[in-house]
């Protein structure tokens, strides 16, 4: 038990990486300080939650799994779209095995079967865990649009064409019209029915 727990904390302090390893896309679009792997899964696992309530799945599965969507970045790091091209990563069930290898059995197949599940892209709450990962980028690329960075185009365009979710689809569209920060105004001016 004492080389499991050992393991565990190992994992845990290993999944704070997340929290300094910058998401490399933005580095491309000439973002200087972009967000870092693990804001874009908190975010993630909001809107996942957000569209699984919407299309009648599981709001916390897919939460859930939106968490573990990237944590196998800690070892692989966030390659680059232009990089996947030359580079071949070993499959994200394949480094989460490695990650939780000697870890409590319990722990072991909860992470395991929450990035299996994101991986098959078969149940309803999995879509939808992937549709938030791709809204996350398009609303993050909207606020950096917003902040000056005019290169942001091509993320928006993918995360577009890949959405498959129709809740995640009108949400992409209302934020593209919508600015960043138009609910602070509804907010600040009490306006409780818009």
């Amino acid at each position: 038990m004492a080389e499991e727990l050992s393991k565990l904390t190992g994992l845990l302090y290993e999944m704070g990486l997340l929290k300094r390893y910058k998401r490399t896309g933005w580095l491309v679009a000439g973002v200087r300080d972009p967000e870092s792997i693990a804001d874009h899964s908190f975010r993630t696992a909001i809107i996942a939650s957000v569209i699984a309530a919407l299309e009648g799945a599981d709001p916390e599965r897919a939460a859930f799994m939106s968490l573990f969507h990237d944590t196998q970045e800690t070892r692989i790091t966030d390659i680059p779209y232009v990089g996947k091209r030359y580079l071949k990563a070993a499959p994200n069930e394949e480094v989460t095995a490695d990650q939780v290898a000697g870890v409590p059995r319990s722990v072991a197949e909860m992470v395991s079967d929450a990035v299996g599940e994101y991986e098959e892209k078969t149940s309803l709450e999995a879509v939808c865990a992937r549709d938030a990962d791709k809204l996350e980028c398009l609303i993050q690329a909207v606020e950096y649009r917003e902040q000056g960075h005019q290169n942001v185009r091509p993320w928006i365009d993918s995360s577009l064409a890949a959405l498959r979710t129709p809740s995640a689809k009108r949400l992409a569209d209302e934020a593209l019209g919508t600015g960043s920060l138009e609910w602070l105004s509804r907010a600040l001016g009490g306006d409780r029915d818009a």
